[in-house]
């Protein structure tokens, strides 16, 4: 089973305010039957950061549902066929799905590992990163000084196609979603990058995190389009 495991990464825009109200309410009401969703692993409801993505701020305009298959024909059924995830691209004026298997995972969400490793690690393939992380409260304002000098930086790296802040709950359950040409420009933004290695070494040092997970994916086909962003694998 978990070497035939799919994940998928949906993003959906809103524009009208009745939309927007909508995707915010079902952030505290789940709107999937999970035990009834067959092949399904797990999911999660996502929210994003406004600005460049990874922000203190809520964007209410941009939601994501990130979930884990047995297979791709699961996850293909599910969004062809399930009436709660067509009522989200129904209402979204852009809806975007990535699929993707995994080639490296290290840490935990939740208290599970959702990820298994089911693909060749190759560092010139196209590469999808989560970064995902839970924020001690003691620690909120301290990590949070950090974070705008970092988000703003990411965009001056080559080879970066996307990038988003997404996270369950506001303020300290956090999570970044991106997608590189290959994990060479990835690592070079990681460890080279002057802000991003420094706030590496800060959560190090002082234990930022009560729970974290970083994950690489090998992205295998993508259905609809961002911003004119599409995959052409």
């Amino acid at each position: 089973m978990n070497a035939n495991q799919v994940v998928t990464m949906s993003f959906f825009k809103f524009e009208k305010f009745s939309s927007k109200w909508w995707a915010f309410t079902k952030m505290g009401i789940p709107p999937f039957n999970v035990n009834k969703i067959n092949g399904l692993q797990f999911i999660k409801q996502l929210g994003s950061g406004a600005e460049k993505g990874f922000s203190i701020k809520p964007n209410f305009g941009i939601y994501g549902i990130l979930a884990t298959w047995d297979n791709k024909t699961a996850a293909d059924y599910f969004l062809k066929e399930n009436k709660a995830f067509l009522n989200y691209k129904n209402r979204s004026v852009q809806c975007w799905t990535v699929f993707m298997k995994t080639s490296k995972v290290h840490g935990r969400w939740s208290g599970v590992t959702p990820f298994f490793e089911n693909v060749q690690y190759n560092e010139n393939d196209l590469v999808g990163v989560i970064t995902r992380a839970t924020i001690y409260p003691k620690y909120l304002l301290e990590f949070w000084k950090e974070v705008p000098t970092v988000s703003n930086s990411i965009e001056q790296y080559d080879g970066l196609i996307f990038s988003i802040g997404i996270g369950e709950w506001p303020i300290f359950m956090q999570a970044t979603f991106s997608l590189w040409e290959n994990s060479k420009y990835m690592m070079d933004y990681a460890y080279k990058s002057k802000y991003h290695r420094e706030v590496v070494k800060k959560t190090r040092q002082r234990g930022w995190y009560k729970e974290e997970m970083f994950a690489r994916f090998r992205p295998i086909g993508s259905l609809g389009e961002w911003d004119g962003i599409s995959l052409e694998i």
